[in-house]
């Protein structure tokens, strides 16, 4: 698929991260080249250990590279300090994590509103009150985590990446912790998200049936990307990831 008609929401130029040094040096990252368009949803999968996890880290600015440049829009990561990215995070990323990260102490709605409080702004209700509901959470906001199910949790997590109305939303193996029924639900929303609101995801995941709510899924391996598939299926994925774990010996 073309970027063109989108726009770039994120790209990596030869990105590559080094962990390690001398005989225990590992190449997490060897020279990814990858763009992903503005208003589309992409999947980044590959064997374990083939870099897909790092690469988003990165590219959120969560982690820096060795080399190479990654870029949120037009702006070169690589060129900031950790105070101007951490700042670029809080005004224009959203995060969806496997750990549902909520703060025990706080009902939903505070969770949900948790990065404008820290950065003393108000969130637009009624963006908030779209979310809300289309995550079907409407009747449990004054509910802490501990009264909500994995799924309800994880409905949470999503407001409060979605609330702020992000340029980018990094998902990292969202479903991971949830039934599939459950999940799948989630996946719905995030595609909901893309095709109605114009919302931006990017998810590392390792399920075919997960891959298969994306536009397009990008496959790693060994630090490189080594295909990718446009429109995809959750068959089609499956048959390609089997064919990447065949030539990936010791991907464990």
């Amino acid at each position: 698929m073309s970027t063109a008609a989108n726009g770039s929401a994120a790209r990596a130029e030869g990105a590559v991260k080094v962990y390690g040094e001398g005989d225990a040096e590992v190449r997490a990252l060897d020279g990814v080249d990858a763009e992903f368009a503005e208003g589309r949803f992409t999947a980044i999968m590959g064997p374990s250990g083939s870099g897909k996890s790092t690469l988003m880290h990165c590219m959120a600015g969560l982690d820096s590279l060795t080399a190479g440049r990654v870029f949120l829009g037009d702006t070169d990561l690589t060129r900031l300090d950790e105070k101007a990215r951490t700042r670029l995070r809080r005004d224009e990323v959203g995060f969806i994590f496997q750990a549902f990260n909520l703060v025990p102490t706080l009902t939903a709605a505070e969770n949900i509103t948790l990065p404008f409080d820290i950065a003393g702004r108000k969130p637009d209700r009624q963006w908030m009150g779209t979310v809300v509901d289309a995550l079907g959470l409407g009747d449990r906001l004054k509910h802490k985590p501990a009264e909500l199910s994995g799924g309800q949790q994880q409905r949470v997590a999503a407001a409060r990446a979605m609330v702020s109305r992000p340029k980018i939303v990094f998902a990292d193996e969202p479903t991971g912790a949830l039934d599939s029924s459950t999940g799948a639900e989630l996946l719905g929303f995030m595609r909901r998200a893309v095709d109605e609101y114009g919302q931006t995801m990017l998810m590392v995941t390792h399920d075919p049936s997960a891959a298969g709510f994306a536009d397009r899924v990008v496959f790693l391996g060994d630090g490189r990307i080594v295909d990718e598939m446009a429109d995809p299926t959750a068959e089609r994925v499956l048959d390609r990831m089997k064919t990447l774990s065949d030539g990936a010996p010791g991907a464990g």
